[in-house]
């Protein structure tokens, strides 16, 4: 099985650390995990170039610099970004589990040189051992731990811990592009199992899609659904602070479409003003702690 929306997101980090001199987020392992389906994605992204951009008339490789840039890569790039910037810190204030939910194609495991943290990554069964596939048809080498599950089922928990998550200690989870695709029930039930798991101190990386979309927000959407996985909710931002708080989560910081722009667009927009990128609209990212 083949989550086309992970695909989509790898092909999009792929691109922008291959045609970015200063990228946004650097993920130097992408373009292998896909391998021959870099090049598939690129022509059927060129292909579909009417509906991305139905004004356009210029050439195939500018309607795609402008696709991905423009629709695609934006968000993937941005909470990438965000989530191991604070990874990085989590690290130096003594964490030592990180916990990719959907994990999808993250390659994280396969660049991270820190033999010291131990990273698992949950996913459907077949998402997982595509992935797999995948890393070892590259050559490459993943330090993760394989959590095959379903997030829906509450067994997820189970299996983390008989893979070696240790309840007792810290751990930074991240749940990028997940609240997307669950209803606000199936998302509240989730962050209570992680809350259960996650002792006092953990912290969660999220973003989540607000009640007014941005135009990225609304392609992604139609996509979405075109692949047969469709979005399901949107929230305020006191709406997810008070979804949190109800599952035992803090949350220290909250990042808006011009905060994100400003952190970590700023460099790559000052080296590349022809290709300017900013993050969506419509999207907010967070950084919730685990109470006691």
């Amino acid at each position: 099985m083949e989550n086309v929306t992970a695909k989509v997101s790898c092909f999009a980090r792929a691109y922008h650390c291959k045609n970015s001199a200063v990228p946004i987020f650097a993920d130097t392992a992408a373009e292998g995990l896909l391998g021959p389906d870099y090049d598939e994605i690129a022509q059927s992204i060129t292909q579909g170039m009417g509906f991305f951009l139905p004004d356009f008339h210029g050439g195939a490789e500018e309607g795609l610099r402008l696709i991905v840039d423009r629709q695609l890569s934006p968000s993937v790039l941005g909470r990438s970004a965000y989530c191991e910037r604070l990874l990085q810190i989590e690290r130096r204030l003594g964490c030592r589990q990180y916990v990719l939910f959907a994990a999808g194609y993250d390659t994280f495991a396969v660049r991270n040189q820190n033999a010291s943290l131990e990273v698992y990554e949950l996913d459907l069964p077949d998402v997982l051992a595509d992935k797999e596939r995948r890393i070892r048809r590259a050559g490459m080498k993943s330090q993760a731990v394989s959590i095959p599950c379903d997030l829906a089922e509450a067994s997820w928990q189970e299996r983390l811990v008989a893979g070696g998550f240790a309840r007792n200690e810290k751990a930074f989870g991240s749940l990028l592009g997940i609240s997307y695709y669950l209803d606000k029930g199936a998302f509240q039930s989730l962050l209570k199992g992680i809350s259960e798991i996650f002792r006092e101190g953990s912290a969660l990386c999220l973003d989540y899609p607000l009640q007014e979309e941005g135009a990225e927000t609304r392609t992604n959407r139609a996509l979405a659904q075109g692949a047969g996985e469709r979005m399901k909710a949107r929230y305020t931002e006191r709406e997810m602070e008070a979804l949190l708080g109800s599952c035992g989560f803090l949350i220290y910081e909250h990042l808006d479409h011009a905060d994100m722009t400003r952190r970590f667009f700023a460099d790559h927009n000052a080296a590349n003003p022809a290709h300017r990128m900013e993050a969506p609209k419509g999207v907010c990212y967070a950084l919730a702690v685990r109470k006691g």
